[in-house]
């Protein structure tokens, strides 16, 4: 079993690559079978979710080539199952994105497609917003989507169905409109910056006490990071393209809801709580999204940290300073990366079980670590652990 083993204390320095957004990237797939011509999607991240999404698609007799490690063609001409039951989609949730692709191009005779609706979102929902969005575009008529989810791989969709021919209005906002169209075609198309692995190096820059800055990112995507970060007594310089985080200080106590874009978002909650955690004073963190999303708190305690949760939702955090090495499991994706970080922060060394968690959501994840100047590697024996363990002293 893989494991990553850390020794923790360097600061992270440096420059760092965001690859492509893996939640533009999933629903893009399924949006590029709606058209029987050849589409080019490129700056796609090389991680195992992706590759299942392709594997997932192509079981639908979608043609399915990586052109290269960050750019694949797909063509949805020879579909010869509506019906998505590959083994993979019990892997990755991103499979239900097939829903509204197929439901618009083929118009399934289990659901019934009504030629335009207004329909109102009683919660935001960004699989539904998406799904809806897609199913509209070959509809006939008008669409509204009211109370919709208003995140960047959201308006990547819509961007990618229009450059297909779609005719989408207003993603980005609360109402999108979409009039039907007929067919849709062919297109090059690069997915936009993945913000929460941009995000995940910025606070890894706070936790470690650090000078990061993170290219190939849209800024404007990061306000509510950024926000958070200051907050907590970080610099941030911003330039068109990159950011750079300092932290030359421990970082100060806040109080963090998460909430639908532009608000914080669910999945950099655990990262920041890592950073709370090594704050002066008494940090709340409040889960307003998904449940469930405390279970690496456990592990965190393991190495120090002062956090008690009640109600399933809140996060009381009385920072410490600092974390100690232990052997952790990683519960998730989110969580992984960011255990990962207090792992680099940490005096000793730890070791990391489950992350092919991290690996599923984060390209080249240790190594780009490496380039940053922390002490990790990718293992899959004791003898590796002993042999890391030796050398870095």
């Amino acid at each position: 079993m893989e494991q990553y083993v850390i020794k923790g204390g360097n600061p992270l320095v440096g420059d760092v690559e965001i690859a492509g957004a893996k939640n533009a990237a999933l629903p893009i797939f399924a949006a590029a079978a709606m058209t029987d011509e050849t589409v080019y999607i490129d700056n796609i991240p090389d991680i195992r979710d992706i590759d299942v999404m392709l594997g997932v698609v192509g079981h639908t007799g979608v043609t399915v080539k990586k052109v290269d490690r960050h750019k694949v063609m797909i063509n949805g001409g020879n579909v010869h199952s509506i019906t998505v039951d590959s083994e993979g989609c019990k892997k990755i949730r991103g499979s239900y994105y097939l829903l509204g692709a197929f439901l618009g191009k083929y118009k399934h005779v289990e659901v019934v497609l009504p030629g335009g609706c207004d329909i109102y979102m009683d919660k935001v929902s960004v699989g539904a917003t998406i799904n809806v969005m897609m199913a509209a575009t070959l509809a006939e008529g008008m669409t509204i989507i009211e109370n919709c989810a208003k995140e960047p791989h959201v308006v990547d969709v819509a961007s990618f169905l229009n450059s297909c021919g779609a005719n989408i209005k207003g993603a980005g906002t609360d109402v999108i409109r979409i009039r039907g169209v007929a067919r849709l075609h062919g297109t090059d198309y690069t997915i936009i910056p993945d913000q929460i692995e941009a995000g995940t190096f910025m606070f890894a820059a706070a936790v470690t006490k650090g000078d990061v800055t993170v290219k190939n990112v849209i800024p404007k995507h990061l306000e509510s990071v950024t926000a958070k970060l200051l907050e907590i007594g970080c610099e941030v310089e911003e330039a068109d393209d990159c950011i750079r985080v300092v932290a030359a200080k421990p970082p100060m106590h806040t109080q963090v809801r998460t909430l639908p874009y532009p608000g914080f978002p669910t999945d950099m909650q655990p990262q920041i709580t890592v950073a709370l955690a090594l704050a002066k004073g008494t940090s709340i963190v409040t889960e307003s999204i998904f449940e469930n999303r405390f279970k690496y708190v456990e592990e965190l305690v393991r190495m120090g940290a002062d956090i008690k949760v009640e109600g399933g939702d809140t996060a009381i955090i009385a920072g410490v300073s600092r974390y100690t090495g232990a052997s952790i499991t990683v519960p998730d994706l989110r969580a992984g990366a960011a255990l990962v970080i207090a792992a680099l922060a940490a005096e000793g060394f730890t070791t990391v079980d489950n992350v092919k968690y991290v690996e599923r959501g984060y390209e080249d994840f240790h190594i780009k670590l490496q380039g940053l100047g922390a002490q990790i590697e990718l293992v899959e024996t004791d003898k590796e652990i002993q042999k890391f363990k030796l050398k870095v002293g």
